[in-house]
């Protein structure tokens, strides 16, 4: 067989259809996490209790306004932000940054951190649960993931210029910052 005709064969699993570079159900982290993340880092390194409008944080972190409405709504409904509303409003962290970890901020936007259904769902999502060699090996780096990701802050994170401004500062065709030689 070909190599374009593999490129164009389909897996089928469970009534659906995967190409070979389509994503599995292992955990994909989407837009919306790193745009959350950025968002969280800017409010992070400004001054306490201090409302940082949606426009600055777009602007800065170069969030899209239709992302970031929606994630900041996630947010405030986790208890993560605190939103402001009037001509001084915007958003402050509800929560000190060294508080908020990245798992909290995943499971916030997308539930529960699962790499694979099966770690969840068992028999329901796969016949061979009961005798799978792999599922102890997936749980274990579950396991690992979360813990890594629980131990990581936003506080570590935190970016007081933001990143477009910090973009601006390196030159095009070392990727260097202008201060150094």
């Amino acid at each position: 067989m070909s190599s374009k005709s593999m490129a164009s064969t389909h897996v089928s699993t469970k009534g659906t259809s995967l190409r070979p570079s389509e994503r599995s159900s292992l955990m994909n982290i989407g837009k919306r996490v790193d745009y959350a993340i950025r968002a969280l880092s800017y409010l992070a390194a400004q001054p306490a209790n201090q409302a940082v409008s949606r426009r600055e944080i777009q602007e800065k972190q170069d969030v899209p306004a239709h992302f970031l409405s929606k994630i900041m709504k996630r947010l405030e409904a986790g208890g993560v932000v605190q939103s402001y509303m009037g001509a001084r409003g915007g958003f402050t962290l509800k929560k000190l940054p060294s508080d908020i970890t990245l798992k909290e901020v995943y499971e916030c936007l997308e539930g529960p951190l699962m790499l694979m259904a099966c770690l969840d769902e068992r028999l329901r999502a796969c016949r061979y649960c009961s005798v799978c060699s792999q599922i102890s090996v997936w749980h274990e780096a579950q396991r690992l993931l979360a813990n890594y990701l629980a131990g990581v802050t936003v506080q570590q994170l935190a970016n007081k210029a933001g990143l477009r401004d910090e973009l601006a500062s390196w030159t095009r065709a070392d990727n260097r910052p202008l201060s150094v030689h």
